[in-house]
């Protein structure tokens, strides 16, 4: 897999009310465009996400995957990696929550390996565009 992409946004909001917002996959279709399903397969003890089943339709890509979560317990930072995938070989990703005053910075961090070829410049270039658009859904789901 390649190295990933990173990507930050500064959200007007505690870290705990930004994580309350990424832990909450009931929702996601809610906020998440491309996200047509999401469901938690299976939880921690602590009541987090263990892993999670996503079903996206980005017009073009459509997949069906599964995600394993890995949640800090300091609650800023959450990770995940591909368990099952129809588009994807690999997905590695994390948000690392960092408070600031009046604000906390959101970086994003993302590796995908598609199924199908795709010159690196075009994915860089579609992680990106997946991480610009999840930070700003994430930005106005939180402040709103």
């Amino acid at each position: 897999m390649t190295d990933e992409s990173t990507q930050s946004i500064d959200v007007e909001a505690a870290p705990e009310a930004i994580m309350d917002v990424i832990a909450d996959f009931a929702a996601y279709p809610d906020w998440v465009s491309s996200v047509t399903v999401c469901e938690v397969q299976e939880s921690l003890p602590s009541g987090r996400a263990h892993t999670v089943r996503f079903v996206l339709d980005a017009g073009v890509v459509k997949d069906d995957y599964v995600l394993r979560y890995d949640w800090s317990d300091d609650g800023l930072r959450v990770g995940w990696e591909l368990v099952t995938g129809q588009m994807q070989r690999a997905q590695t990703g994390s948000y690392l929550l960092e408070p600031r005053t009046g604000a906390t910075r959101v970086t994003y961090a993302l590796a995908v390996d598609l199924a199908i070829p795709m010159l690196g410049m075009f994915k860089r270039k579609a992680e990106k565009v997946i991480m610009d658009t999840a930070l700003r859904a994430l930005k106005r789901r939180v402040e709103t």
